[in-house]
């Protein structure tokens, strides 16, 4: 039997992203999380106090990259943080510019940015905003069809229901393998 327990919202986390088809043959994944406490918090920085429906943390980043999925462009902003000196690590996420949104992206960019030399929600943040790209990409006019090689091969074994051997890929990889 279940038990019941009265509960308290304390936080609420939002995580939005957004993909877009920009000029040029490149798109862009806008990702922004939003953290908010349902009490009013003592915070020096802030001027002594976060209130109530004031965002703890508001920030983001916006990713602009090709159809092979190179990142070409990083912008990171911060409306809300709860330090001033949070947002002095905006630039540090350029070092993404170049690098790939395929399988080994989150770890690629923990490797660049963990720990000290990033912002965890920011890096946090780029695991939803790599999959945006993807479904940014998927069955759009100018991005992947539904059949589009340089996609599956990229999907393939990303997870149990995409496992290259599987029913769902094993048909595609068949079909784009052969001359």
């Amino acid at each position: 039997m279940t038990q019941m327990h009265k509960r308290k919202l304390l936080h609420t986390r939002q995580v939005q992203c957004r993909g877009y088809e920009l000029d040029g043959g490149l798109w862009q994944v806008e990702g922004r999380m939003c953290d908010l406490k349902s009490f009013a918090m003592a915070n020096a920085d802030r001027g002594g106090r976060i209130e109530v429906g004031e965002p703890l943390h508001d920030m983001g980043l916006t990713l602009t990259f090709d159809c092979d999925l190179v990142i070409r462009q990083v912008e990171a902003f911060m409306d809300a943080a709860p330090f001033n000196r949070c947002a002095q690590i905006t630039d540090a996420f350029k070092v993404l510019e170049g690098v790939q949104l395929v399988s080994g992206f989150r770890a690629r960019a923990h490797e660049l940015l963990g720990g000290v030399k990033g912002c965890t929600h920011l890096l946090e943040l780029l695991g939803p905003i790599a999959t945006t790209a993807y479904q940014t990409l998927w069955q759009s006019e100018n991005g992947y069809s539904g059949d589009d090689p340089r996609v599956i091969q990229k999907l393939a074994d990303n997870c149990h229901t995409l496992a290259r051997d599987g029913e769902v890929m094993a048909p595609f990889l068949a079909e784009h393998s052969q001359p």
